[in-house]
Formats: C-alpha cells, sequence, structure tokens
C-alpha cells in the first residue's frame, strides 16, 4: 500500500505552481551526447581508478566498462555535469540524472552491483551541481530528476519461447534493486523520481512500491514522472498495454505527470500521446526521439524538424512538460523550448 500521509518535499509546490503558468522543458539524450566525447575504455574506467564520492569505495571489475555511461557519474564526472549544464542553458527546467541502468539488475552486465548506490548517490550530487551552476548563470531553478530505467529484464514476459510460464526476474527482485538506486538518488538530492522507458508495466509498479518504501525511510514524497514507450506501429508496450490501459495501472501512484518517451519519433507518438492527455487526470509528458535512427543508428531529425512536431503536441493542448530523448541535444531542447513558449500548457480535468 502507498503512503500518501508523508509530507511532500518542497519540489511539489513549486514544479505545481511553474507547470500551471507555462508548458515545462525536460533535458534531451545523455547517452546522444556522451557518444560525440570518443571515449575510450581508459576514460570509462579513469585507468582503473574507480571510486566512490568521497573515495570511500574502490571497485575493481574484472568487465570491460565502455558503454557502461552510468559509471561515467564516478569516473567522469565534470563531462557528466558539463553536459548536463547545456542541456539546462538550453531550456531545460528538469534535468534526469546520468543513472538510467544503475540498479544491480543492469550493472550485473558490467560486474559493478556493488557500486551501485554509489553511482546513484553521485548521480544526483553532478546534476545537482549541473543545476546549481545553471541557475547561478540565469537565476532559473532547476530541478533533478532521478532516472530509473526499466532494467534489461522483463517480469511479464518469458524470455524462453520454449517455457512461457519462465521469468528472469520477479517483481520482489525489481522491488529490492529499485529501492537501492532510489535511496542513492535521494540521498544525493534528486527533487523526483522519473520512472521511464517502461516496456512492461508490472516492472514499473515494482518502481512505484520501492518509491514509495525509500520515500517512507526518507520521511518526505518526492514528485514521480512516470513514462511508458510504445514500441511498434499496434500502439502498445511491449507487455501490450494500450496508452489508455497503461495511465489505468499507474494512477494509483498519483504520478506528478505520466507519457511516453522512446523508440518513436514525435509524429509517430502524437496520437499515443492524445490518448493518454485524454484520459490522465495528472499532466502530461513527452520526450520523443529524433524521429527514428537511420541505418546507421544514428538520428537525421535537425533541431528544427523535431520542435516543429513537439509544438503541434502543445498546440493541441495534450503536453504539461516536453523534452527530447534518443539523438535530442542541446540544439534540439533550444529549439523545442523555443517552439511551446507561445502555448498554455494542457488543463487537467479530474
Amino acid at each position: 500500500m502507498l503512503n500518501f500521509s508523508l509530507p511532500e518535499s518542497p519540489a511539489h509546490a513549486a514544479l505545481r505552481a511553474l507547470a500551471a503558468e507555462r508548458i515545462l522543458i525536460l533535458d534531451g539524450a545523455m547517452g546522444t551526447m556522451i557518444q560525440t566525447l570518443n571515449m575510450t575504455e581508459e576514460d570509462f574506467t579513469a585507468n582503473g581508478h574507480i571510486h566512490g564520492p568521497g573515495c570511500r569505495h574502490h571497485y575493481h571489475p574484472d568487465h570491460p566498462q565502455m558503454g557502461n555511461n552510468d559509471l561515467l557519474v564516478l569516473t567522469q564526472p565534470q563531462a557528466v555535469e558539463d553536459i548536463q549544464v547545456e542541456f539546462a542553458l538550453a531550456g531545460a527546467d528538469i534535468l534526469e540524472t546520468n543513472t538510467f541502468s544503475a540498479t544491480t539488475i543492469a550493472q550485473a552486465d558490467y560486474g559493478l552491483e556493488g557500486a551501485v548506490h554509489d553511482l546513484n548517490l553521485a548521480g544526483a550530487q553532478v546534476a545537482r551541481r549541473a543545476a546549481e551552476r545553471a541557475m547561478a548563470a540565469d537565476g532559473r531553478p532547476r530541478f533533478v530528476a532521478g532516472a530509473v530505467g526499466p532494467t534489461n529484464r522483463t517480469a511479464s514476459i518469458s524470455p524462453d519461447v520454449n517455457d512461457p510460464g519462465y521469468r528472469a526476474v520477479t517483481f520482489n527482485d525489481l522491488r529490492l534493486a529499485y529501492g537501492q538506486q532510489i535511496d542513492g538518488l535521494i540521498e544525493g538530492g534528486a527533487d523526483l523520481i522519473l520512472i521511464e522507458t517502461i516496456f512492461d508495466t508490472l516492472n514499473a509498479k515494482a518502481a512505484i512500491f520501492a518509491a514509495y518504501e525509500s520515500f517512507a525511510k526518507a520521511g518526505r514524497r518526492l514528485p514521480i514522472m512516470i513514462s511508458g514507450t510504445i514500441t511498434d506501429a499496434s500502439g502498445r508496450t511491449l507487455s501490450g498495454q494500450t496508452p489508455t490501459a497503461f495511465w489505468h495501472s499507474v494512477a494509483h501512484a498519483r504520478p506528478f505527470t505520466v507519457g511516453l518517451n522512446c523508440a518513436l519519433g514525435a509524429a509517430a507518438m502524437r496520437p499515443h500521446m492524445a490518448e493518454i492527455a485524454g484520459v490522465a487526470t495528472s499532466l502530461t509528458c513527452a520526450y520523443p526521439n529524433a524521429g527514428l535512427p537511420n541505418a546507421f543508428g544514428a538520428y537525421d531529425e535537425t533541431p528544427d524538424e523535431t520542435a516543429a512536431q513537439v509544438a503541434d503536441f502543445a498546440r493541441d493542448g495534450i503536453v504539461n512538460v516536453v523534452g527530447g530523448c534518443c539523438g535530442t541535444t542541446p540544439d534540439h531542447i533550444r529549439a523545442i523550448a523555443d517552439a511551446v513558449a507561445e502555448f498554455a500548457p494542457r488543463k487537467v480535468t479530474a
């Protein structure tokens, strides 16, 4: 049972007030920006010197770490912070932590399960420093969203076609993993929890449950953003839900926002966001990819092209928060922020 009697964090009131005035801006793709830095294995591991915050722990993983973007909050924190500052100064009100895969489940691929608390603690601290730098530059407050990804396992679907009843992960496995992650994000100073790129709503439910357990330990309730992903032209999540069914499955969490991200560009996402906007009693959030990837996995949609499509969301009154997912750069976020500035945020009806 989720405990709504806990006092709200100060971020609740501040975000509600801003969202009543205008469409809020979420940042863009950290992974896309990291790729532009062309880092090597030595960069990811800082030549083997992987320390937790304050050098309290020293990690010696046996696995290669190149591609483990979450690790960079420990080994290249300045690079991550600088990217987040770029997004903030481009117009982002909400900065995501670089912790999308910072659970024991996802970090098992890199042999860094033991570093999960430090990854999330440092991830929130790095984003907080970026928020403070941006505010010092232009006087606008920024909020840190603790990014909680879906993990690389699904609780609803068997990965073995010959054994449909098999599950590679249980609800309790996910709950414990997410709890570790969210504890670290809260300790590091996150203002919100962003449960994102949800392809299996049972995974999301475990994250929601874990979040409220973490809130109870912290003694305060943070706003929760919940973002699903439509995986193909069927208009459903991987676990088979329509956008309307997805909303009804997570509405009990009383999220600050609900919406969609990833998998689709803005044009393909629009009808699914409109469906959510028609049923949700929370604010709505959309952060699409910069179109679909080309044959080389890159995204060709320009900032102006992406922004024009996202502006249609705003013009039609279906969004309260917008940003960018895969392929979106600070230039995309700047163009999106400019394009939606003239439109009023979606009105929420109970």
